[in-house]
């Protein structure tokens, strides 16, 4: 189907022919042309525009992985590529299907470093570092069929993301361009004497073991990976990126926790669609191996396997299915299985307070819910002790380990599924990576819910400096806004939640898809991992709260609360009181006891540091 017109509009008109309804994306003037084709498709697709490119490659990453289908994200060249980096890299990770269309300084002036706008010298070598593929159009008739080229590289093999640079000279020019068919997914098949091979070693197996990876959940495979593992009696252990493919509810469904062990005494392990770096390096699985990848490269790795099916995960595991028949029914696992997990919650229960966060959040979410993890000790403690009953429903960054990643990521894992409810999990130096989106989540009206769990501190780096190097404590002490106060400056509705009062506010009420929402979950004191380390917790917390009685003149009074019990609490709070009438004497400012935070209507009061003279009363969230 030949048409005319610019190569914006050629833009426009093949990715809308490719099936994309949604576009993230940030303006330039290198894009003027490909945005202004974009709005001539404005019924057929809409465009998320964001406020740093890194939203957009996050946004097409959450919308990919919990849709299945390809995320679009634009930017301009030089510092937007680089800027979107990070997402992509997150993307390349965890083997997500997204397409950066990125704009290019002039076609004639590549290469030849003349310092032109964004001008970044080898940036298809850039991209090439984070991206499975990179194309680019010099002509207006070179665009449609690369954008064809993408799409066909995203849907078939290993899906990693694709880069397509388009010169802003191209995006210019007018001519003809021509539409082919939109590509479709083609699913490589095993080979039927491998698939028998297998077959025939699971058969005789007596205590096979299924461990289930990512690439699981990117063919759709779980409804054929739950018929294998029931025909099979076989347990699934399922990486950090591949949990979901088998609800936490099944009896055959295990996480790392118990896995090692399982895998262990396995006579042997069947791995699909996983990079197996735990089980290899980690756990040193001694017995054999069958892998199944559509990435030959992945069957290779981690030495030879016993049978290496280089495959789509689905259509292995039909044909797996198909191959073993009717073997009968085998000896039942599921009472050692049952017995195994119970142990493995007990143990979990030993981390407080991280099991008693996560088991409010999961309380509060329906099944389906989607979850979005940032790196903070509470989504650590989720990779394993989270549960999970829906397949595309754990998020979180992979082996990049991207700080700040969840609430963009989240904000496109809403685009993509609108009548689900998306919770995104972070702590407070994560979240403020990406704070200015706030803007982009009203803007869009969006209702993920997100939980920013504050320490004023990147946590994990500060304990590490205390237990390991003596507390001596640099660069891991932060100065926060007032979440609560920025996220209603923008009109999100927000609430602040002491620590210990999380399990009650959250599960008071049923999470249902709806506005909305931030919710500050304060942490004066460090998050202790052990049941053991409780009464050391406790007397910190409690010299903590006294020292901040008597150094912070305007927090609210709910923080010494739990020091009322002891005499020592008692008189903290009688200062704590003084200084507070102290306090109002001198500003003319009311505090909110019921909230713990002061009234105070001048909106510098959501960055104020600490103490009344400037600018506001301080609330660490």
């Amino acid at each position: 189907m030949q048409q005319t017109g610019s190569g914006g509009q050629a833009l426009g008109a093949a990715l809308v022919h490719e099936g994309v309804d949604s576009v993230f994306a940030l303006p330039g003037v290198q894009l003027d042309w490909a945005f202004d084709g974009l709005y001539e498709q404005r019924e057929h697709v809409r465009v998320y525009h964001t406020r740093h490119e890194q939203t957009t490659a996050y946004m097409a990453d959450g919308y990919a992985r919990t849709t299945g289908r390809v995320g679009v994200c634009m930017v301009v060249p030089g510092p937007g590529v680089l800027n979107a980096g990070a997402g992509l890299a997150t993307a390349y990770a965890c083997s997500s299907p997204v397409l950066c269309v990125t704009g290019q300084i002039d076609s004639r002036a590549i290469g030849r470093e003349l310092g032109l706008l964004h001008e970044v010298r080898n940036q298809d070598a850039v991209l090439a570092s984070v991206t499975q593929r990179t194309l680019r159009a010099l002509g207006i008739s070179d665009i449609a069929g690369l954008v064809h080229e993408a799409f066909a590289t995203l849907c078939r093999g290993r899906p990693r993301p694709v880069a397509l640079e388009v010169p802003p000279d191209v995006l210019m020019a007018t001519g003809n361009y021509t539409l082919s068919q939109p590509a479709q997914a083609s699913a490589t098949a095993a080979e039927p004497d491998l698939v028998r091979a297998a077959a025939e070693r699971l058969r005789r197996a007596e205590r096979p073991v299924i461990y289930s990876g990512g690439g699981t959940l990117a063919s759709g495979a779980w409804a054929e990976l739950q018929r294998l593992a029931e025909a099979l009696e076989a347990p699934v252990v399922m990486s950090v990126d591949g949990r979901g493919a088998l609800s936490d509810r099944h009896d055959l469904a295990h996480t790392g926790l118990t896995g090692e062990a399982l895998l262990q005494t396995a006579d042997l392990v069947l791995a699909v669609g996983t990079r197996f770096w735990i089980p290899a390096r980690v756990w040193g699985v001694t017995c054999d191996v069958i892998r199944i990848d559509a990435d030959a490269a992945e069957v290779r790795r981690h030495g030879q396997a016993a049978i290496g099916i280089v495959a789509d995960a689905r259509s292995a595991l039909a044909s797996l299915c198909e191959a073993l028949g009717d073997i009968g029914k085998r000896k039942s696992r599921r009472a050692e299985l049952r017995m195994m997990k119970d142990a493995a919650v007990r143990r979990l229960e030993e981390f407080q307070p991280q099991a008693r966060f996560t088991a409010a959040i999961r309380a509060g979410l329906p099944d389906d819910a989607i979850t979005v993890n940032d790196l903070t000790q509470v989504t650590f403690f989720g990779t394993i002790g989270l549960p999970i009953y829906a397949p595309r429903t754990f998020i979180g960054p992979g082996y990049q380990g991207t700080l700040g990643s969840a609430f963009a990521t989240a904000l496109g894992a809403q685009v993509g599924n609108p009548d689900r409810v998306v919770v995104a999990i972070a702590g407070d130096g994560g979240f403020m990576y990406t704070l200015a989106e706030l803007a982009t989540q009203r803007q869009h009206e969006l209702p993920v819910i997100s939980i920013v769990f504050n320490d004023s501190a990147f946590g994990n780096v500060k304990r590490t400096q205390q237990l390991q190097f003596g507390g001596r404590l640099i660069g891991s002490e932060l100065i926060n806004p007032d979440f609560v106060a920025v996220a209603r400056a923008f009109g999100i509705d927000a609430e602040r939640v002491e620590v210990e009062c999380l399990s009650t506010r959250w599960t008071s009420r049923r999470v249902v898809p709806g506005a909305a929402r931030l919710m500050a979950v304060r942490r004066d004191a460090p998050m202790w991992t052990r049941r053991r380390d409780r009464r050391r917790s406790r007397g910190l917390s409690r010299r903590l709260l006294e020292r901040d009685a008597n150094r912070r003149p305007c927090i609210g009074l709910e923080d010494t609360h739990d020091l009322a019990a002891t005499p020592r609490g008692r008189a903290a709070r009688r200062r704590h009181e003084r200084q507070i009438e102290l306090c109002t004497d001198r500003c003319g400012e009311a505090i909110d006891t019921s909230a713990g935070r002061a009234q105070v209507d001048d909106p510098r009061a959501a960055f104020a540091r600490p103490g009344c003279r400037t600018g506001g009363h301080r609330d660490v969230d």
